[in-house]
Order: structure tokens, then sequence, then C-alpha cells
């Protein structure tokens, strides 16, 4: 793989390698584009198949968050950063302090926070080293775990779509399936609950299957293959990303995809046009799971719970816009998104153009 080709395809600024031999760290920190702040975006730790695609992966989440952080009115900008090691097997506190090393040399460009295969704990070893982290226990000043807000943000987005589909924003007998009982997908359930949908789900985690059967046991769980051809009216992706693909799409049988699961679409422009055209509406992952940054993004200025929610409720005013945009320019709603998110950037881009030519 050519790497300058890879990060010139969407203009990625900064791509750093972090390697060290004693904690046994391999990363990999993608900063996407920092017009409007510094690049904010959690770390993930997975064990890929290989380095190419962790980097593939990276730079598809860092600028993910370029647009998240442009379409909540965030001024921030987009990076993200992966740990190359199974979270199963490798954690440890020396680890995550050196990784913190790395992010501290960057000089604010970079802020981190928790992702998939990372806690609220490993962030607490990461700020030993830098103050460039969120996501952090209250204790600290931070926030705690992010994913409670990120769902209350995703349940928001639901009742966005289904007011575009019917008229009434109400989810109250609704069949909504959900992908992935994690930490998002587990908090994604108290809201549904509390509106009555009917909720069916699916995970290959069997601890949170169980998890999930103990605390709400009127849900029905299915094979974790099953979700794609189960008929539901919203069908919420809640693991990773890349699920929307030529494979599954011709299974589907929901009317709305509305989940917060990163990079939900394999292959972006091809599959939103097929959605589409088979008359599914699609929530963009990064404009309807923007209440995890929103929540974070609120630490850097003092962490106030309460202006945090209140901004990710907002995510239902966006999601309504752009499908009301996407209907009334015959443009699948992804392009709609992508279009809105870089309005703002290249707006803030003109202004500092004309500033420094002034200057």
């Amino acid at each position: 793989m050519s790497l300058f080709k890879e990060i010139s395809k969407n203009e990625h600024e900064q791509v750093i390698y972090c390697y060290d031999k004693i904690s046994g760290l391999k990363a990999i920190i993608a900063i996407h584009n920092t017009m409007l702040g510094p690049s904010l975006g959690g770390c993930r730790m997975l064990s890929y198949d290989n380095d190419d695609e962790a980097l593939i992966d990276v730079l598809r989440l860092s600028r993910g968050m370029t647009y998240k952080a442009s379409i909540a009115g965030l001024n921030l900008g987009g990076g993200k950063s992966v740990i190359i090691n199974n979270p199963k097997t490798i954690n440890t506190r020396a680890l995550f302090k050196t990784f913190g090393k790395f992010v501290q040399s960057l000089g604010g460009r970079y802020i981190t926070a928790e992702d998939v295969g990372t806690t609220v704990d490993d962030m607490e070893a990461v700020h030993t080293e830098t103050n460039f982290v969120t996501g952090l226990k209250y204790e600290l000043g931070g926030s705690g775990n992010p994913a409670p807000v990120t769902a209350f943000g995703v349940y928001h987005g639901m009742k966005a779509s289904i007011k575009k589909l019917t008229g009434n924003d109400s989810l109250t007998k609704k069949r909504i399936t959900i992908q992935g009982l994690g930490h998002v997908g587990f908090n994604l359930i108290k809201y549904l609950m509390a509106e009555k949908a009917i909720i069916i789900a699916s995970d290959i985690n069997h601890d949170n299957i169980r998890k999930t059967i103990n605390s709400y046991p009127s849900i029905q769980i299915i094979q974790h293959d099953m979700i794609y051809r189960t008929e539901s009216d919203i069908f919420a992706p809640c693991a990773l990303g890349g699920v929307i693909n030529d494979n599954t799409i011709p299974y589907l049988k929901c009317a709305i995809i509305a989940g917060c699961a990163n990079n939900i679409l394999e292959d972006e422009d091809k599959h939103a046009t097929q959605l589409y055209n088979k008359n599914i509406l699609y929530a963009p992952d990064f404009v309807i799971s923007a209440g995890g940054l929103i929540n974070v993004a609120n630490e850097l200025e003092g962490y106030n719970k309460n202006k945090a929610l209140k901004q990710t409720e907002k995510i239902f005013d966006t999601v309504y816009k752009i499908f009301t945009i996407s209907s009334k320019n015959h443009v699948n709603t992804l392009t709609t998104a992508k279009t809105l998110a870089l309005s703002r950037i290249n707006k803030i881009k003109s202004k500092k153009i004309f500033i420094n030519n002034a200057v």
C-alpha cells in the first residue's frame, strides 16, 4: 500500500506511527482536518489482521470525526487513533501511559478519548502523561463513559427518522432491531423501553447478551446473522462498521437505518445510493452518533451534563433537516450530510484565507 496515496485520497493532514518495544505499543494516530480546531477522536484498540487494515480504519474514522464535529457545530477537527493489540490479552497501564506520551508530543493537535476496546481507566493512564485526553472519570474533572450520551443522541435521531417516515416521532410499538449490545446499544434500550418500542437484538458477545437479558427480559434475542433478515421499522447497527454492504443490503427488511456504529456503509457512495433507491431512510452515522463527541467536547470547557444533553437533543433537528434537504434535492442522505458538514468547514477556511491575505 502507498501511504501517501491513501492519506491524500481525503486530504489527511498528518499520520503518526507510534511504536514502543517495552510496553508493546503499536499505534497509528490520524489527523484528518484541523480547520475548525484541534482534532478530537477516540482511541480504538483492536486485533487487526494486518497493518494496512488498521491504517484504512483509522483514516476512515478520523475523516468521519471531521464531519461529525462540523455538523454538530463544534469548533473541533477530526482525528482518531488505533492501537493494534487484542484488548482481551494485552491491556496494560504501561501501554496507555506510553500512548499518552505520543499524544503529548503532538502539542494539542490531537485530543484522545475512549473508543471500542478502551475504557475510562485506560484514559486515566493516558492522562498521567498528557492533558490532551477526554472521557475521564468524574473525580478527574471528566464526564465518564460517553456511551450513555451517544445512546441519547441515537434515540433522538431515531425519533427524527420515524417522524420523517410517519409524521409522528413516537416510537411506541415500533419494531427496532439492534445489532450490538455493547455500551451504546445497551444504553439505547433504556430510552426505547420507556417509549414501549418492540426490541429485537443480537450480539456475538455472550456476556453482552446475558447482561441485556438480565436487565431487560422482554427483549427478543436472535442469532447474529438473522438481524439483517428481520423485519423492522428501524435497524440500528451499534457494533463495528461496514455492515451495510453488497452481501447484506439484499436481505434488509427495515424502513430506516439509524445506529451508532462508525462507517456503517462499507462503500459510502455506492451503498448510500442503493439504500436511497430501495427507499430505506438512512440517518448518517456521523450525525446520529455525535452525542459522545459532544459530551467529551464539553470537558474542554468544564463539564456540564445538562449543557451536553441539551446540545445532543439537537441531533433530532439536524437529522430531520438532512432528510428534508435530501427529499427536496433528490439526493441521498449521506451526500446531503457531507455537503452540510463541508460547507461549514469551507466557510471558516474562506474567512481564514481572507484574513491571512488582508494581513
